[in-house]
């Protein structure tokens, strides 16, 4: 009886813990209000507070947000600017300093709503949202274009086929001279070409850099990383943050640089410096939460008459894993590593390339999820048939086992060794029926990674309310669906797909055979409600796996329970046995 209200008072305290933690924290840690943030950055800028990053990114502030519209409106109507047009990227191209300060995703949208607008990756210098690329040159003695610059265009609209060409003077006898050209996905290709006409020779060092704010980072988190990134000396590096690169000043990862830049969840933007080039490649806090990811070539000299050209490419776009690895096959190394799979992406590749061919037949991912746990049960099921001929052998050596447990009370060592001679004389194994759910555990994880980092899973439908699979589900019980206009804190934001979790979950144990031990019975009747409550912060498509998985269980189990007829026989009857009762 202690040892009944010992592990009762254990769960319900984890479950008040569960609960408050967020609370909590809440309480603790409160966040300002945007009008006392946007005071504070008015009264202090340098040393404002963060603001509050989300999964995705982007401005979070709603005066930061105003400032944004009003400054793109501005400093995008400025005449000159050459514009991009490809299948998946448009925006500009700023011929004052050559910056590439405009960008946005055509074919992904900033929310679910379909008029939400394109995702912007690119804004212009000074913006609150700035993100920009730069191309140009380090020299001594010589007259080099800067941020200031006016270049001549030649060429435009930039698009796939249609090179864009920038040039300009420095009238000391060097043509400086920026070719753009852009493919059908997210990447442009720059020859930055220096040409000397002088008498003498020029040393140069060119160099590219991507400028950007932390304030549209997404949320860095330990199991999906958002910050710097690059592959360097052979091994992509997730270890840097933007806390990181303030303490350090400037942060110079071990290794040649294969390529270099930034990372949210689901957007990249990154340089890639030209195959077998030397080249220094660093990250630099600029202070007031503005960042510079930079490659810098080894010097090069330019005789009189001659030129000299450096390529350089720049991806900016949506980390989607086939255009990414498309990259990495025609030659930059671990391109498709930008994706934080994290250690187990070899056991994740195919079960993410299984849910995309499923997809393309089924043309919705929530019924590709269900299909895909319908294959993953249908290779367990002959696992799954050993696990309940190994409960009923186990039902069968009870009798056995409370005689030892009864004889050997006091001498625990003892009833090991005859515990361990009975399942050997009666060719039981007690681990076998843990196998099936031990099996499911990669890929229930592979499918959380799946849903947490691939773009491709973002804003998927399902049915009715659930209009996104990557994202918890947004019809939760306290706000009665929605009706009520306010948002449950994340503890309490139980939705429907969590208490049908929590039910076949319930179901699922009331028809499996009941323990002998009182207290595992308590527990195993608490904690499928205990796992609605930890479930229901996860994507809407993890809970619709899981759910899948336990009505295929309990179909699993009413077929299996025909086949052992006297496991169900027991199952009854310890199920209306008082004394095994778990509600007394």
């Amino acid at each position: 009886m202690s040892n009944q209200r010992n592990i009762i008072i254990a769960v319900v305290l984890s479950l008040a813990l569960m609960l408050g933690f967020d609370l909590l924290m809440g309480r603790l840690y409160p966040a300002p209000p945007p009008s006392e943030r946007v005071t504070a950055q008015a009264d202090a800028p340098a040393q404002a507070a963060a603001p509050r990053h989300t999964r995705e990114g982007g401005l979070t502030d709603p005066g930061d947000i105003a400032e944004e519209v009003r400054d793109l409106r501005g400093a995008l109507a400025v005449p000159g600017r050459v514009r991009i047009d490809a299948p998946e990227v448009a925006g500009s191209i700023n011929p004052v300093g050559a910056r590439i300060d405009d960008i946005v995703l055509k074919t992904h949208r900033q929310t679910v709503e379909r008029n939400s607008g394109p995702v912007r990756l690119f804004s212009p210098a000074g913006t609150p949202a700035q993100q920009f690329a730069q191309f140009g040159w380090i020299g001594e003695g010589v007259a080099v274009p800067d941020a200031r610059t006016v270049w001549q265009v030649a060429g435009g609209p930039l698009a796939p086929g249609r090179p864009v060409t920038l040039t300009w003077n420095n009238g000391s006898g060097q043509l400086f001279t920026l070719r753009f050209a852009i493919d059908q996905y997210y990447m442009l290709t720059v020859e930055q070409t220096v040409a000397n006409t002088a008498p003498g020779s020029v040393a140069l060092r060119p160099y590219a850099f991507i400028n950007r704010t932390s304030r549209t980072a997404s949320l860095d988190t330990f199991n999906v990383h958002a910050g710097p990134i690059g592959d360097f000396g052979g091994a992509v590096d997730f270890g840097w943050n933007y806390d990181d690169v303030d303490d350090a000043g400037t942060a110079r990862p071990e290794g040649q640089a294969a390529w270099l830049g930034f990372t949210d969840i689901y957007w990249l933007s990154a340089l890639v410096p030209q195959k077998g080039a030397q080249v220094d490649g660093d990250f630099r806090a600029l202070g007031n939460e503005t960042y510079r990811a930079d490659v810098i070539y080894d010097p090069i000299t330019v005789a009189s008459g001659r030129q000299a050209t450096r390529t350089t490419q720049l991806f900016a776009g949506a980390k989607e894993s086939q255009v990414l690895d498309r990259y990495e096959n025609a030659g930059i190394d671990r391109f498709g590593l930008a994706i934080d799979w994290g250690w187990f992406r070899w056991f994740m590749y195919p079960i993410f390339w299984l849910l995309r061919q499923i997809f393309a037949q089924t043309g919705n991912f929530g019924v590709a999820i269900i299909l895909l746990t319908v294959i993953v049960r249908a290779v367990l099921f002959p696992i799954a048939q050993k696990q309940f001929a190994s409960m009923a052998q186990m039902r069968a050596v009870q009798p056995k086992m409370k005689a030892i447990q009864e004889r050997y009370k006091d001498d625990r060592a003892q009833m090991q060794q005859e515990m361990a001679k009975l399942y050997k004389d009666e060719k039981v194994n007690p681990l076998a029926g843990c196998l099936p759910t031990l099996l499911q555990i990669p890929i229930f994880f592979a499918l959380y990674k799946v849903l947490l980092v691939a773009i491709e899973m973002r804003h998927q439908p399902f049915v009715l309310w659930i209009r996104d699979l990557s994202a918890p589900d947004p019809a939760t019980i306290l706000n009665l669906f929605g009706l009520l206009a306010f948002t449950p804190p994340s503890f309490l934001a139980i939705g429907v797909l969590a208490v049908l979790l929590g039910l076949t979950m319930w179901l699922q144990f009331k028809l499996n055979p009941a323990p002998m031990d009182p207290v595992q019975q308590q527990v195993f009747m608490i904690m499928p409600w205990v796992l609605m409550f930890v479930m229901a912060p996860f994507a809407a498509g993890l809970l619709l796996y899981w759910i899948t998985s336990n009505v295929l269980t309990l179909a699993q189990q009413k077929y299996l329970y025909s086949k052992h007829p006297q496991l169900k026989a027991q199952a009854d009857k310890d199920g209306n046995d008082p004394a095994k009762s778990v509600v007394q």
